[in-house]
């Protein structure tokens, strides 16, 4: 039975700072006292983050720089809740770059950023998120690039297993006038892609589907304490035709529901959804099941998932910005082995433990002009794929 090792380090450096700074004035003698600057209402935040990546696929040795990528990356962000009149704005920018490693120690890079040739996928930037909101009673509105988050948009969103997360250029709508109910309305319109290496432009921002779009509801309810309860359906116009020119007219939906039971120190989840459209072979269908809790010194979970398309390859279950699942079997790298049945077995399975013992680790230093830096050193995460049915993770742990 084959197995991979695969050993990724991400270290990251958050600087965060609110509002307007004010200097530190030498003592001096008595003077009239000047009126206290206004606040800005800005919030200015942003993160460094160092990515190392090394395997020993392919009989390679971990650490050699045929098996090795890198990136470092750097974002900036500012927001404000209130610019003019209830309406509020937020821009980020990110950048990547490799610092010439590639000459002596990595052959790849954990993100692109563009280019004809290796060496233009190796630096740049680009703007992650720019948007504007207005909110209005229970409801808020958000239109522009943003990040949408996997627990309400389960097959439309920001991957964080990268240096950087991919966001979305989309209309966002979500209303709480319901007691214990939060409804999430969007169209999503275009997205940059997450992937692992320079093939993964995230400069690249295209349509999700065409002129169409893609159309979002989800509703979440926790009217029953401990026990949360999410359902998504998305309407994808002609998408066969938006993104395969199959010219069928067809149109494609998806359904996904996810339920979730906090009882103390322990978890229980289940998960079930489908594809359906005319332009497949069969729909395809999944289901998971996961069960974790923490256990003294150690947090662990273990789960289950299926995928079926009646063994006629309809679609695979992944993500529209990204090549990641919502199957709770999903870790770093295994997104081929579990996201359909691909027609090696009637249908694909996948089972994972996590287990882990050290949380990462954050320390937070204030000084005298409120500027606050926060260090953040994440796991050190190990994977070990059995190509089969099952998959092992020891770190990573989070339920």
């Amino acid at each position: 039975m084959k197995k991979l090792l695969i050993l990724s380090v991400a270290a990251s450096a958050v600087l965060m700072a609110g509002g307007d700074i004010a200097p530190v004035q030498p003592a001096v003698a008595p003077a009239p006292v000047a009126p206290a600057p206004v606040a800005s209402g800005w919030d200015f935040s942003g993160q460094a983050v160092v990515y190392y990546h090394t395997t020993d696929a392919n009989n390679g040795d971990l650490f050699d720089q045929d098996t090795s990528r890198a990136d470092f990356g750097l974002q900036l962000r500012a927001v404000n809740k209130n610019v003019f009149e209830g309406i509020g704005a937020g821009v980020e920018v990110s950048g990547l770059s490799t610092l010439n490693l590639e000459n002596w120690m990595i052959s790849n890079t954990m993100q692109g950023t563009g280019g004809a040739d290796f060496d233009g996928k190796t630096d740049g930037g680009w703007i992650s998120q720019m948007y504007l909101t207005y909110g209005f009673g229970n409801t808020t509105l958000k239109l522009g690039r943003q990040e949408l988050p996997k627990a309400l948009s389960p097959f439309a969103f920001s991957e964080g297993w990268n240096v950087f997360k991919n966001t979305f250029d989309a209309a966002l709508v979500v209303n709480t006038d319901i007691a214990n109910t939060t409804i999430v309305g969007a169209w999503i319109g275009g997205a940059n892609k997450n992937g692992l290496g320079n093939g993964a432009d995230m400069t690249d921002f295209n349509s999700a589907n065409g002129d169409d779009g893609i159309y979002m509801l989800t509703v979440q309810n926790k009217s029953i304490e401990n026990l949360t309860l999410t359902g998504s359906y998305y309407y994808l116009v002609d998408y066969g035709d938006n993104t395969q020119n199959k010219n069928t007219g067809n149109d494609t939906h998806i359904l996904w529901g996810d339920a979730k039971y906090k009882a103390g120190n322990y978890n229980l989840a289940a998960q079930a959804g489908t594809w359906m459209s005319d332009d497949f072979n069969d729909d395809s269908v999944a289901f998971g099941l996961k069960a974790g809790g923490h256990f003294g010194m150690f947090d662990a979970s273990i789960a289950y998932s299926n995928v079926d398309d009646g063994g006629k390859k309809g679609t695979s279950m992944v993500n529209i910005g990204g090549p990641k699942t919502p199957l709770y079997t999903q870790m770093i790298l295994n997104q081929n082995f579990i996201n359909f049945d691909n027609n090696r077995l009637p249908a694909y399975k996948s089972f994972v433990f996590r287990a882990c013992e050290m949380k990462d680790w954050t320390g937070e230093i204030e000084n005298k002009n409120k500027k606050s830096i926060i260090v953040s050193l994440q796991n050190i995460f190990y994977e070990i794929i059995f190509f089969c049915f099952s998959t092992i993770d020891i770190g990573n742990c989070s339920f």
